[in-house]
């Protein structure tokens, strides 16, 4: 649960946080500077997506970068959750799961008919949390080739 009488909000993300997000980024393993964030964070509200920041008052808590795809074979779109991060020292409160309700709000207003994610093997902490947040981890069937 969320420890705190001050609520937790969401804005998007710009430019100011960049660094912030960088840094959190670099922790998990996905090294990165804030003009490679900067750049990232213009190419995704070009595409029409989003970066949402939880925060409580002045405190960013966390992350949540989501797609918001049209779909071809079906008239709606998909929701594709592509990095989520909460900052180590509030992981356990319950920022993840209100992240996760961000994009479900946001995957609502946008008519969409799934919200997918991909969490890898290594992160059980992160698949755990997707699981009971209903994502059916049977329906994997995602495959990737490197290019």
């Amino acid at each position: 649960m969320i420890e705190s009488d001050t609520a937790l909000t969401f804005r998007d993300a710009g430019p100011a946080d960049a660094e912030w997000i960088a840094a959190l980024l670099s922790d998990e393993g996905y090294p990165a500077g804030a003009s490679d964030v900067v750049r990232r964070l213009e190419r995704f509200a070009e595409l029409g997506s989003a970066v949402r920041i939880a925060e409580r008052g002045e405190d960013r808590l966390g992350f949540v970068a989501v797609h918001l795809l049209p779909r071809f074979e079906h008239d709606d779109h998909l929701a594709r959750v592509i990095a989520m991060v909460v900052d180590p020292a509030m992981r356990s409160r319950g920022i993840g799961r209100a992240l996760l309700a961000e994009v479900d709000r946001l995957a609502a207003d946008a008519g969409c008919a799934f919200v997918e994610v991909t969490a890898g093997h290594h992160r059980a902490d992160a698949r755990r949390l997707f699981e009971a947040a209903g994502f059916d981890a049977a329906l994997t069937t995602y495959l990737r080739k490197r290019r």
